[in-house]
């Protein structure tokens, strides 16, 4: 902040000299020269009072107005300019990953060596933003700490601000990805040979109630830099994050997933506070939330973030674990409006992670309790997750504690079982995925354990393996000794990362290198035999610590990853079955569906938006029940829409407030047909409906017709397709909302892509009053939807 400081010049120096009238007294003894004298010296006086009387009240008024203006400026300069929206300031930071390493000399600000690495990246960064959409807001870059493992990955943190003024509604979401697109190794133009991990980007604004929070990296967040003087600022670094036990007395009570928990924590907290002492002073505002009653679990919740739960790391610095975006935005749909100004800009819920995020979160406590209270107790140990965490699946006849969930069916199995070779779970789960990337060890040890299926899988990253619960990477060393040039071990590093590719349902490698590892206590592996045909692996050290590091190309479209080829779809649809299968909610009222088709593009209909006055509409992905919340839901806001322009068509592509950044199993996009792609086998095409109570997603099995028997029906739109009920009777329990989708499988590569959109919603009519299966036509859509997407 700022400080001004008004001087005003309080003391005028009058520059009109005037004679002034003899003083002297009169003698009427006097010489007559005496009496000329005064004489002469009243009608001087006279005359100035009538000739010059004019001109001193216009003077005088114009003395009174400078004293008013100087008035006014000084009120304006202190209470109207005082009210102007202050800079909005983001920390940030990232990861060098080549090209530059941290020194033990740029710890200390006051080093040379800091002040010309600072002002380098500072100078870039400035670069970046000042060729960005926001340069009209942005003021300056400011590097504020310089740190990292010594000769390992240097770190760079440092700070953007931006005048309010010409940015609106500015956030984190729109830094992040500037700074995604601008430092992207792809597409770097100001940061010459340095490499930056994109995935290493963090952002998050500081406000006045959380400016410690949220930068929780691999080392500790400072500030510091130079001064316009060039003078070193200071610097002031949080120690290295470690779990500790709770010893705050208020949260003793503290009920995590349904039952009393021993969890540690660590300071910061998600509010900033340093230690355990500025907690209990600042616990009078959240006392009053909670004595005033406005949120069942506003205790709970303000719990989570005064003493989060802290997750212990064996490859790093430990981490929070905060409360999921949905458990925020129902505290403040309860409180909000009861909310402090500071813990209103602190407790901004876009900040939060979703459950299905990297990032791991609590979720709302007491779901069982829910489900229970909402007269779905069926829903408790039925095998299919309707909880965040497990919850529901855990506390089971089936599942012993500490056990895991296979993710779906009823069974637990120990976590020593995950990747030991033989299949435990009726799905395979447990031994799905044991090869994988991820940008480091520490953020898969991070993750929730409550499930033996992996939540979402990364497309870039070091290539890691899991063998019976642990963890490590996969050492090149051996290959210099196994080959003889760098081609055949540029081949052979090519082979295996296409493998790896392929085996997370990814097209293929996009490229493979090895690099130096930045983690400490990694475990590791070598090829056994790089030239054989199938490789194998064995644990070895790695003094080297060069590991391979893998980018796959985008993931393989229309999958069912859940399930096998041999295995026949269930009419009542299971976790996984349709994973690009979207539900659009209305201001939390389901009104549609829609089909994800890339990672923030999706397709319906521009009915479900006819009559509709503005409102706030979102997309929940991952999900085959209404009601319920499970593991991998996923939840985007629209922020855009754009209709077909071809003739009779109603469909429209609907944008995504952010693009989904990790796939998984349950959430994955549908291929689009190609252009001359009919519905040729019937017994191959489905669509989704939802059961009369609007509670479960089924398939509805249906078939090509000819155009004339819809046409007998109804008056069919100019881009349709007509199809019908491959069993019209059976199917009668569903009901089809507008934007469902009509899928087929492509018999050549075993692939479903999306042939039709519905316009309408269809339910169960009395017999003779069907109506007619009537779908938009994708195919004639092809070239608006790709180009578009691009």
């Amino acid at each position: 902040m700022v400080a001004m400081e008004h001087k005003r010049k309080t003391s005028w120096d009058s520059k009109i000299s005037v004679s002034t009238v003899s003083t002297r007294r009169f003698s009427r003894a006097g010489t007559p020269s005496s009496i000329l004298s005064s004489d002469s010296d009243i009608r001087f006086t006279r005359k100035l009072g009538s000739q010059y009387r004019c001109g001193c009240c216009i003077l005088a008024a114009f003395l009174l107005l400078l004293l008013f203006a100087g008035v006014a400026v000084y009120i304006a300069h202190t209470f109207v300019l005082a009210d102007q929206p202050r800079d909005q300031v983001f920390l940030a930071t990232f990861r060098v990953a080549d090209g530059d390493a941290f020194l033990p000399e740029l710890a200390d600000p006051s080093t040379e060596a800091f002040r010309q690495r600072s002002r380098s990246y500072r100078d870039r960064l400035n670069l970046v933003f000042k060729r960005s959409s926001l340069q009209s807001a942005f003021v300056a870059a400011e590097i504020l700490a310089l740190d990292g493992i010594e000769y390992e990955d240097l770190y760079v943190r440092f700070d953007a601000r931006f005048d309010a003024r010409y940015a609106k509604n500015l956030n984190s979401e729109t830094i992040r990805s500037i700074l995604e697109r601008e430092l992207d190794p792809a597409s770097n133009r100001f940061f010459g040979n340095l490499t930056i991990d994109v995935a290493s980007i963090e952002v998050q604004e500081s406000v006045s109630a959380v400016n410690q929070l949220a930068l929780q990296t691999n080392r500790s967040s400072g500030t510091g830099g130079d001064d316009e003087d060039g003078q070193p600022a200071t610097t002031t670094t949080r120690p290295w994050r470690s779990c500790s036990p709770r010893q705050f007395s208020y949260c003793s009570s503290q009920q995590l997933d349904g039952r009393r928990d021993n969890l540690t924590t660590s300071y910061p907290n998600w509010l900033g506070h340093q230690d355990l002492q500025e907690v209990n002073d600042d616990i009078i505002a959240f006392r009053e939330l909670v004595d005033a009653e406005c949120y069942e679990r506003a205790y709970d919740f303000i719990c989570q973030l005064l003493q989060p739960a802290c997750v212990e790391s064996a490859f790093g610095e430990d981490a929070l674990r905060p409360p999921c975006r949905d458990f925020c935005r129902e505290f403040w749909a309860g409180c909000g409006s009861r909310l402090p100004e500071r813990l209103r800009q602190a407790l901004d819920c876009s900040n939060f992670p979703e459950h299905s995020d990297e990032a791991s979160c609590l979720p709302k406590p007491g779901c069982v309790k829910d489900l229970k209270s909402a007269a779905l107790s069926s829903r408790v140990c039925d095998g299919i997750a309707d909880c965040p965490d497990f919850s529901d699946e855990l506390d089971c006849a089936y599942c012993r504690k500490g056990e895991i969930h296979c993710g779906l069916g009823t069974q637990c199995i120990a976590k020593s079982k995950r990747c030991d070779g033989k299949v435990d779970c009726p799905s395979g789960s447990d031994e799905k995925d044991c090869l994988s990337l991820a940008p480091s060890l520490r953020s898969l040890s991070l993750q929730p354990d409550s499930s033996a299926h992996p939540i979402s899988y990364q497309s870039e990253g070091w290539a890691v393996f899991n063998e019976k619960g642990t963890l490590g990477k996969i050492c090149t060393e051996n290959l210099n000794a196994s080959f003889g040039n760098d081609k055949e071990i540029q081949s052979v590093l090519q082979s295996t990362a296409n493998s790896l590719c392929t085996l997370l349902s990814f097209e293929g490698v996009k490229s493979v290198e090895t690099r130096v590892d930045n983690e400490n206590n990694v475990p590791y592996v070598l090829m056994q035999d790089p030239k054989a045909a199938e490789i194998s692996f064995v644990r070895a050290a790695c003094p080297s610590k060069q590991v391979m590091y893998v980018r796959c190309s985008e993931l393989v479209c229309g999958v069912q990853s859940m399930r096998t080829r041999s295995s026949s779809l269930n009419k009542i649809s299971s976790p996984g079955d349709w994973p690009w299968h979207v539900s659009l909610f209305k201001e939390d009222n389901h009104v549609c569906d829609a089909t994800l088709v890339s990672d923030e593009w999706l397709l319906t209909t521009a009915s479900c938006f006819q009559g509709q006055p503005k409102a706030e509409w979102s997309a929940r992905f991952g999900h085959v029940r209404l009601t319920s919340r499970s593991p991998w839901q996923l939840e985007r806001r629209i922020v855009g829409m754009v209709k077909s322009p071809v003739e009779g068509s109603t469909v429209v592509l609907l944008k995504l407030d952010r693009p989904i950044e990790a796939f998984s199993d349950f959430v994955r996009p549908v291929c689009l047909p190609s252009q001359t792609s009919l519905v040729q086998n019937a017994e191959q095409c489905n669509t989704l409906g939802w059961t009369k109570n609007r509670e479960v997603l089924q398939r509805v099995q249906v078939r090509y017709s000819p155009m004339e028997k819809c046409e007998n029906v109804s008056i069919a739109p100019v881009n349709s397709v007509c199809t019908e009920a491959y069993y019209p009777t059976d199917d009668c329990a569903e009901e089809e909302v507008a934007g469902s989708p009509l899928l087929c499988l492509q018999t050549d590569s075993q692939r479903w892509s999306i042939h039709g959109i519905s316009s309408w919603r269809i339910g169960c009519p009395k017999a003779g009053m069907e109506r007619p299966r009537l779908y938009d036509q994708i195919s004639s859509n092809l070239a608006w939807i790709k180009s578009t997407i691009k």
